[in-house]
């Protein structure tokens, strides 16, 4: 599906959808609790439905009480021995662990980018706590048939934190207690995410420095009402729209949240933007922008976002952190740099871990966005900025994270 972007201001308020990473990890903890847990505020993307397929596979019975509400009766009792993740990078390395922790074989399969994209860092760890498990050098599909026992294993955090959130669901569930060894931990405020929904659904974890993780086994998670707060990844798109072609007030979101992407605001400050902290929203509001700095390194999924706002800052704009971009829908680092240069924006990813993006003017053009849902909005936020019309193909793809981003992008549009 193709969308045609027109220049112009924006001017509103929003609502985002939820978190999916929350979203995820909450409905991860709810399978694993044996009485009902009740989920609020919902959005159900295609993410999230993957979870949904996942737990209830798994043997959760999900009940819809309302349009963003879900009732969960938890309980491991799998009904089937294949988990489709969809394309849904978390749910893979989240649900591997859980799975492992039942006593038959369960597949592990996706579709799309996810049989591209890496999963050699669970194998080892998992045999290392006695699970067997059949991989396909590294890839998906990956068997794995448990119990998981608990013990003591290295994990290689290098590449991404989603399969440490995976053992730290699962492992309050061994029976035997567990110490993780965590090699140069990456995104760790996704950890801290983690951390936060375990301990609502009553689970006890300790951890030092992200480096060693103890994890009492044969816990129980207890039933809890959870509403998932807004998902500050889409606020930063909205937030970068507003920086760049108006103002923008985001609702449902706190600069408190463990999430690692509040960290835009801190960008958008340092490029100049205006910047309104309040208790429940923050505002973004368009000011001569210049060029910043800016280390991506514990949230690369900001870097689409910020190539809008560099586009849109006076000067060259150093962004650190683009070794955490070659496995995500698409190499997000070489989308970058080809579909921006398309717009007319010079984007260097010629250094190692490094981007430079020169504002400028954005020019009409027919750009793609790979696939990836964050590249197709990251170029529609751009968009608003051009000389004429700009044309993005495959714009279905936000339905991955936000289904109604154009829908939202429209109503703002002055």
């Amino acid at each position: 599906m193709n969308k045609t972007i027109p220049p112009g201001r924006v001017r509103g308020t929003l609502t985002p959808p939820c978190s999916k990473s929350y979203a995820q990890r909450a409905l991860a903890a709810a399978l694993l609790s044996k009485e009902a847990t009740v989920l609020r505020n919902l959005e159900f993307c295609d993410d999230t439905r993957s979870a949904m397929r996942c737990i209830e596979t798994l043997g959760a019975r999900v009940e819809q009480v309302d349009a963003t509400s879900l009732s969960i009766a938890g309980g491991l009792a799998p009904r089937g021995s294949r988990l489709d993740v969809g394309e849904s990078g978390l749910s893979t390395r989240l649900f591997t662990p859980i799975a492992a922790l039942c006593h038959t074989p369960i597949t592990i399969d996706g579709r799309g980018s996810i049989l591209r994209r890496p999963m050699e860092m669970m194998i080892e760890p998992l045999r290392a706590l006695g699970v067997r498990v059949r991989d396909n050098a590294g890839f998906l599909p990956v068997e794995v048939c448990g119990p998981i026992h608990g013990g003591e294993t290295e994990v290689d955090g290098s590449v991404s934190s989603q399969f440490i959130t995976g053992l730290l669901l699962a492992l309050p569930l061994a029976e035997r207690d567990t110490t993780l060894h965590v090699h140069d931990a990456v995104s760790t405020p996704y950890i801290d995410m983690t951390l936060d929904t375990a301990e609502r659904f009553g689970v006890e974890i300790s951890q030092r420095d992200y480096r060693e993780f103890y994890i009492p086994g044969g816990q129980h998670y207890r039933s809890t009402y959870f509403s998932i707060e807004g998902d500050w990844s889409a606020a930063a798109m909205l937030l970068v729209a507003g920086a760049t072609a108006g103002e923008v007030t985001v609702r449902n979101i706190s600069m408190l949240s463990k999430q690692a992407d509040t960290a835009i605001c801190s960008a958008l400050v340092h490029a100049g933007a205006a910047v309104i902290n309040e208790r429940d929203s923050v505002t973004a509001a368009h000011r001569p922008l210049h060029a910043f700095e800016f280390d991506a390194t514990n949230c690369p999924d900001l870097f689409p976002a910020l190539a809008a706002l560099a586009a849109a800052a006076e000067g060259v704009s150093v962004i650190r952190g683009t070794s955490r971009l070659e496995y995500k829908e698409c190499n997000r680092a070489e989308a970058i740099r080809e579909e921006y240069g398309r717009l007319g924006i010079e984007v260097d990813t010629s250094e190692e871990d490094l981007m430079k993006i020169r504002g400028g003017q954005v020019h009409a053009a027919r750009v793609g966005s790979h696939g990836d849902h964050r590249m197709a909005m990251s170029l529609a936020v751009a968009a608003l900025r051009a000389d004429a019309p700009v044309e993005i193909e495959g714009t279905e793809s936000v339905a991955k994270s936000y289904p109604e981003f154009f829908e939202d992008l429209a109503r703002i549009r002055e």
